[in-house]
């Protein structure tokens, strides 16, 4: 995709409008967390349809090569200008976590992911650790193309509406964190398409943190327009990436507890560098 900037005379792409207008209209209704976007029909994942600790040699030889083609992927958006890191904020709370932890961001592009995946690459703990990325079961089972590829190949953990393959789930998720990795989840949910305000935040991904006593690690992405606009008619965004602190679980409360606190601490993080990013209160 060429860029063209500066061009205000590029048609807005018919289907992002539409996105825009769901939105709106799930915002005045007070509905944050359903998807606006029109994806495949979601079919069902069994157990026998995904390795989510790569145990299987093919799993492994698959990963490494496509997690490659990821990288070089991600490394061309931004040479393109697709994708733009303005600046990240905070990247010593990414460095000195000496853990495994959940990551937290919110939901608005699909290059978010992509952004997350740099900025860990960069702290220098891809040497150490790995970085596992919470999908829904729909992008895993039912995605075409080079994004279906992706989403079954790197370092994926996707949900399921089948009750054993979560009980894989959560077993792969209790290994991934004991051993010091890290995994990505969005906890508004859904994806929101340049969406800039945060939204109500799902308990899971505090309950996952909560229950293997690891900290959530938040990162807030603010965005403005920059001057190129891509042939959908809408100016690329420029993200500027806040790390933030990582939120401990407290002692001697339960998880349960320690998941709703962890959840409000995270929650006005998220609110705070917001209102210090596009000053204005939430």
């Amino acid at each position: 995709m060429q860029n063209i900037k500066n061009d205000n005379s590029v048609k807005q792409d018919e289907g992002r409008l539409a996105v825009i207008e769901r939105i709106k209209k799930l915002e005045a209704e007070g509905i944050f967390d359903v998807d606006v976007e029109i994806d495949p029909p979601t079919v069902p994942l069994t157990p026998d349809k995904v390795d989510y600790l790569k145990e299987k040699l093919s799993s492994r030889i698959k990963t490494t090569f496509v997690n490659r083609v990821a990288k070089k992927y991600i490394d061309n958006l931004i040479r393109d200008k697709k994708l733009i890191i303005k600046s990240v904020e905070g990247m010593e709370n990414l460095v000195n976590l000496n853990c495994g932890a959940v990551i937290i961001c919110n939901h608005f592009n699909a290059f978010d992911n992509f952004a997350i995946q740099k900025v860990y690459e960069l702290s220098g703990q891809e040497k150490k650790r790995k970085l596992f990325k919470v999908i829904r079961e729909g992008n895993y089972t039912s995605f075409k193309g080079l994004y279906g590829v992706f989403f079954r190949n790197c370092n994926t953990l996707p949900l399921s509406s089948v009750f054993t393959t979560m009980k894989n789930f959560n077993s792969a998720v209790k290994k991934i964190l004991a051993r010091g990795d890290y995994i990505l989840i969005y906890p508004e949910q859904a994806m929101w398409w340049n969406y800039k305000k945060v939204r109500p935040f799902k308990i899971g991904a505090f309950d996952m943190a909560a229950k293997n006593n690891v900290p959530v690690l938040p990162i807030f992405i603010s965005f403005e327009d920059s001057d190129i606009m891509g042939k959908d008619g809408f100016y690329v965004q420029e993200y500027t990436i806040h790390i933030m602190p990582p939120v401990y679980p407290k002692e001697n409360i339960t998880a349960k507890e320690n998941a709703a606190y962890m959840l409000d601490r995270s929650y006005k993080l998220f609110k705070d560098k917001y209102a210090e990013a596009y000053g204005e209160e939430l």
